[in-house]
């Protein structure tokens, strides 16, 4: 086959639609909650019920995408999601709007994201061979991917704060349920080797066997899992912030909007780091950049931690996401390189996983820490960690070996 960008390009384009859905979601769930109880703590039960499926959904979805293919997964997944955020607006039209508890939204919320983690499973899966049928590097392809994704959340979550304030929370969910329908026309125009269902003897052999296949090789690589343990850490200290602190902040104050103006900066930030990984990735050590982003995390969130103006905030959101918008393309690259290919939906599954592990935790703590101490309080508690995080990392020798070359290491 000839060089063509179109694989990698629908790819890209799936990839936005399905998450710019998931960032209208991610504003819309816990602001259905608020509108109805002003109550941080059942806020963060429905994030809670929107992450914790995550750590065993992307365990399964790792094998699911081994065995069943790639692009298959994605459509089924897309699908998925698109009935489970249709179902909120349907629900109220038939029922009403007195059926929307906190129970049925945390359980439809769960629902949504078992689904969501096995299409970012398969087109992460994919972007190896989309590179090489683009002509294009794999840090690039990365760098762009990471962008394409961060460009999402800025529309996604700007979108969501401007249809709520615009349609209402219920009717928001029609706007996600489009979003992931285009998502699933885009993947079944792809044509890309590699994609389809792999043959008998590259398929795991159940889904335990899989998944435990999976476990095995990350913690067997010391470099697989230094940054999945990291990467667990700081993900479940970030996602109670975008998700209940930010959203409770908002809501006291009636600003929709500017909740997903906080959140597009982030992703602005995220997007202009991650573009920039395709000139930095040349000559930038990988290490240092991981250090220096874990820092800047931990430091920026302190800040915001003393609750300071819009401005302020909206500032130093842009300066997290621009120094933590490498860290994407650095991990899908590090995983890409270090995992045979037979084996890389199951891989990215597993890290994907811990990424999330520590999300419902953190949630657990956050929604009453708000509810007793405040948002200050409960802002310092998760930030403070992240910086000691960073200053671990200095020490921990498996990151030294992020820049050597996988054959040699």
């Amino acid at each position: 086959m000839g060089t063509s960008r179109v694989p990698a390009l629908l790819i890209l384009f799936s990839a936005f639609l399905a998450a710019a859905g998931n960032g209208i979601s991610m504003v819309a769930y816990p602001w259905l909650v608020l509108e109805r109880t002003g109550s941080a703590t059942e806020a963060s039960i429905v994030a809670g019920a929107a992450t914790l499926p995550l750590l065993f959904a992307t365990l399964i979805a790792g094998t699911a995408v081994d065995f069943l293919g790639r692009r298959r997964v994605a459509i089924l997944a897309d699908a998925m999601s698109a009935l489970t955020v249709a179902a909120i607006p349907a629900l109220v039209l038939t029922l009403g709007v007195g059926v929307l508890s906190t129970a049925v939204l945390a359980a439809l919320a769960a629902l949504g994201a078992f689904f969501d983690p096995a299409g970012m499973t398969a087109r992460l899966s994919m972007l190896p061979e989309a590179a090489r049928r683009a002509n294009w590097t794999l840090d690039q392809t990365n760098s762009v991917y990471e962008a394409v994704f961060n460009l999402a959340y800025i529309t996604g979550p700007g979108i969501g704060g401007l249809l709520i304030a615009t349609l209402g929370g219920v009717n928001t969910m029609w706007v996600t349920a489009a979003t992931f329908t285009l998502a699933i026309l885009a993947m079944g125009a792809l044509r890309l080797h590699g994609t389809g269902r792999p043959e008998p003897d590259a398929r795991p052999g159940g889904v335990i066997s899989g998944v435990l296949e999976g476990l095995r090789f990350v913690w067997g690589n010391r470099v697989l899992r230094t940054i999945g343990l990291i990467e667990l850490a700081v993900t479940g200290l970030y996602l109670p912030m975008e998700s209940v602190l930010f959203p409770k902040y908002f809501s006291d104050r009636d600003e929709p909007t500017h909740l997903g103006w906080v959140l597009m900066a982030l992703s602005i930030g995220g997007l202009i780091g991650a573009l920039s990984w395709t000139v930095l990735s040349r000559f930038a050590s990988k290490r240092t950049t991981v250090l220096t982003a874990v820092t800047t995390f931990g430091a920026g969130a302190t800040a915001i931690a003393f609750l300071p103006p819009l401005p302020v905030i909206l500032v130093l959101a842009v300066i997290i996401g621009t120094v933590y918008g490498p860290i994407g393309p650095i991990y899908n690259s590090v995983m890409q390189t270090r995992t045979p290919a037979p084996m890389r939906g199951r891989v990215v599954g597993v890290m994907t996983s811990m990424a999330y592990a520590a999300g419902p935790v953190g949630f657990i703590i956050a929604g009453p820490l708000v509810d007793a101490f405040g948002l200050t309080t409960a802002f310092l508690a998760l930030a403070l960690p992240v910086l000691l995080i960073a200053i671990a990392c200095l020490w921990v020798p498996a990151l030294r070996e992020l820049d050597r070359n996988p054959a040699d290491a």
